[in-house]
């Protein structure tokens, strides 16, 4: 006798799950037309949407610029910071000697007297956007409730990597944690180059690259985000302090305000770009024999300064995307070619421990300043920590101004843990690749990378790959990467200057980004040649101190913008009529 087999009954979708199902459907095919049909994007052009008011006042962004010869400039904030930076250089460059010791003098001064403020006001940055996305805020969606997002995922988050910190990832991973295996924090008091020290090393590497920039970064973003595309102001910083300012944003305090802000951003940027430049020189020195002079390396910030106007002149959906994409598919390929070429169990442990490691001592980390070291101190933080928080904070209204435009029909639940979570496990993953495979040849006696970082810290990658298969080929692509990385941090961060210093105007000349874009490469050549990597760490956090006071102002400015609009959310929720609201009766199975 034959048994038939017993068909499962396929269980129908109730009315309920039809209708969301449909509505589902809907709202994806919608997202996929607005990305399609978005119009083609030249620079940081918005077009600011409010949700329930618009508070521009027929205010025009630009609305006093002067216009001529290439340029459309707003003059107040063009004249004083670009006549500051001009200042800057001229005496850099004619006092060269001099700039060294003053540049050494300024990051100890900085980092003695202020550096405590760094350090609480970063945990309050983090603290903040945490409390946003988990509150009813994190319903607001940025743009007004039927916005929807003009960039799939993928492309935002590689954008987000880009721009983020891909010049920092690539001169640090290998270096940093060396350095810690030397000379571990006092904080953890363990002996160095041993196991202990190697644990220390990759924990503070994460803390230095975690949430703490991440979440500086999602502030600015945040805020201007919500203020250009609810509220229909410019994408400028002045634009945040309308809840404060009103109608003063459009004088002398707005003026002030983006002034900072062009300081903060081309100081911040010409810190990145002279890393990468320090390490181009430095991998084609190795690779070919090239000079590797502090000369030859202001030569390649003008060649790669070249190549990044280019990127300009196509503009953000073209230049920048296409780079970005090029870039994150070329580094994911570079992290797992180490991956599975190098100590692949080694790396994936090391990972996972260190995740514990850095869980467990971040509330002692995030508050620990030094205070109980003798009369003399200790002077371990200020080049590490004191200097990544006044460089991520320099550098948050370029990387702010970017997220910003690229994140409109986003949730601010949404933007928050995506601009902190994803790229803060991405940047823990990179760091136990690249930084975990050189402690372990450390520890494994395979070969001494110390020796090299404290001979010139831009060698570290290069002297690591040396001990794994296709050494030329790798050091080859990684020279690459910090160059195009080198590209977009330049056409990114002068597209958002030029931005700030046109009043937020939509379509800025040309010539305009250009000018912007070699004023970067002047910068970090000026730096290089006036005290090298202590002198782009101290540009990086003197111009970070006043705009952490910014900051800091900005976050109860983005608090009552977001009570504003969720206020008016919810009245106009209940005031919708009953007889809108149709409920269908569901069969019970």
């Amino acid at each position: 006798m034959v048994k038939k087999k017993k068909t499962k009954k396929r269980k129908e979708l109730t009315y309920e799950k039809k209708a969301i199902e449909m509505a589902r459907r809907h709202w994806e095919k919608q997202r996929e037309k607005a990305i399609h049909d978005r119009r083609t994007f030249r620079g940081l052009q918005i077009i600011p949407s409010s949700s329930f008011y618009d508070e521009s006042h027929g205010h025009k962004p630009g609305e006093n610029n002067w216009i001529g010869f290439g340029f459309d400039l707003h003059p107040q904030v063009s004249l004083v910071a670009g006549g500051l930076v001009a200042l800057f250089i001229v005496l850099t460059v004619i006092f060269r000697e001099q700039s060294a010791f003053f540049f050494q003098n300024l990051l100890d001064g900085i980092g003695n007297t202020f550096g405590w403020l760094y350090i609480l006001a970063a945990n309050f940055f983090v603290l903040v956007m945490v409390l946003i996305a988990a509150s009813d805020y994190g319903k607001i969606r940025i743009g007004g409730p039927d916005a929807l997002p003009e960039f799939s995922t993928f492309s935002w988050y590689a954008m987000l990597i880009s721009a983020g910190m891909g010049i920092g990832l690539m001169f640090w991973s290998v270096a940093e944690p060396v350095f810690h295996y030397m000379t571990p924090s006092p904080m953890f008091d363990v002996p160095a180059q041993t196991a202990q020290s190697a644990q220390v090393a990759l924990g503070l590497t994460y803390y230095h690259w975690g949430i703490h920039p991440w979440g500086i970064y999602a502030l600015v973003g945040l805020s201007l985000a919500f203020f250009a595309y609810n509220r229909g102001l410019p994408l400028t910083i002045r634009s945040v302090f309308y809840p404060l300012l009103g109608e003063k944003i459009y004088g002398f305090w707005g003026n002030i305000i983006d002034i900072l802000s062009v300081l903060a951003t081309l100081f911040g940027l010409a810190t990145s770009l002279g890393l990468g430049v320090k390490q181009v020189s430095a991998g084609l020195n190795y690779l070919f024999g090239f000079p590797d002079s502090t000369g030859y390396a202001v030569l390649l910030i003008a060649v790669i300064t070249f190549f990044a106007v280019l990127s300009i002149a196509t503009g953000l959906d073209k230049g920048v995307k296409m780079l970005s994409m090029a870039n994150l598919y070329t580094a994911g390929a570079f992290m797992l070619f180490l991956l599975v070429v190098g100590p692949t169990v080694y790396i994936l442990k090391v990972f996972t421990q260190n995740i514990g490691f850095y869980i467990q001592n971040l509330p002692q980390l995030s508050f620990w300043v030094e205070s109980f070291y003798g009369a003399e101190g200790s002077s371990w933080q200020n080049p590490w920590t004191i200097f990544y928080w006044g460089w991520w904070i320099s550098w948050s209204p370029f990387v702010g101004m970017f997220i910003a435009r690229i994140s409109k029909g986003r949730t601010v639940r949404e933007f928050v843990l995506g601009v902190i979570v994803f790229p803060t496990l991405l940047s823990f993953l990179w760091m136990s690749s690249f930084g975990g495979s050189a402690l372990w040849l450390e520890l494994t006696k395979a070969t001494d990378i110390a020796t090299a970082v404290k001979a010139d810290v831009s060698t570290a990658l290069f002297v690591m790959l040396e001990q794994f298969p296709l050494t030329g080929i790798t050091s080859f692509i990684g020279i690459m990467l910090v160059t195009i990385f080198f590209i977009t941090s330049s056409d990114s961060g002068s597209l958002v200057v030029d931005h700030l210093t046109s009043g937020g105007k939509l379509d800025s000349p040309v010539p305009q980004r250009i000018f912007w874009g070699i004023i970067e490469g002047v910068c970090a050549a000026a730096l290089l040649m006036g005290g090298g990597l202590v002198a782009l760490q101290s540009a990086a956090i003197a111009t970070g101190l006043p705009f952490t006071v910014v900051l800091l102002i900005m976050c109860y400015s983005l608090y009552r913008g977001l009570q504003e609009e969720y206020y008016h959310a919810t009245i106009i929720e209940k005031m919708q009529p009953e007889l809108h609201k149709v409920e269908i009766p569901v069969a019970e199975d």
